[in-house]
């Protein structure tokens, strides 16, 4: 049974990569997703894991060029999203808004990495020297962030996600993230 949900992931990875028609996919791709795959620690099983990891990595292919980085934020993000209860697909919208998934991104307020987190909570919670660059870091302080607004505010969605950006009653913000899930991130 394992040989064959490889090989559906394989065909999978064929029909999503532009051009699969003519051209077979990038065989080094294809051996990352299988070992991003094979570590399911925040997946049901490893089928579910190349499912999704190779959906959204077609899905990032265009922000993030380098297919290892793309497999190790999105693994990251899965992970993150589900330790602290949220949707990945979320949390990558976010991220799409936020940074464009450029992890060396620093807004004009100082917001830092791919959630953009502002480093007062570094001080905050006591880590000081903690990166927010680094993907892991920055994950998990914004997941924790956006899941603490989301339940602070009865589960609307667009009221957390205004405390997130600090824009709270304004509508910007939320439906530009709620057009990226909508649109790009959302799983059909």
């Amino acid at each position: 049974m394992r040989v064959f949900r490889i090989s559906i992931a394989a065909l999978l990875i064929a029909l999503a990569l532009p051009g699969a028609a003519q051209d077979r996919p990038d065989p080094a791709l294809v051996e990352m997703l299988r070992q991003a795959a094979s570590d399911t620690s925040s997946f049901a099983d490893h089928f579910d894991a190349q499912v999704w990891l190779t959906d959204m990595s077609t899905r990032l292919a265009r922000q993030v060029a380098n297919p290892q980085e793309r497999i190790n934020i999105l693994k990251r993000v899965h992970l993150e999203a589900m330790r602290a209860d949220l949707a990945p697909e979320l949390v990558l919208a976010v991220i799409d808004v936020e940074s464009n998934f450029d992890k060396y991104a620093i807004s004009v307020a100082g917001a830092r990495g791919l959630m953009q987190i502002m480093p007062f909570w570094l001080d905050e919670i006591g880590r000081p020297d903690d990166n927010l660059i680094h993907i892991g870091t920055n994950l998990r302080l914004g997941c924790t962030i956006l899941k603490y607004y989301l339940n602070m505010e009865g589960g609307d969605l667009k009221r957390a996600l205004g405390r997130y950006n600090g824009s709270l009653g304004q509508r910007k913000y939320p439906s530009m993230v709620l057009d990226k899930l909508r649109l790009k991130w959302y799983r059909v």
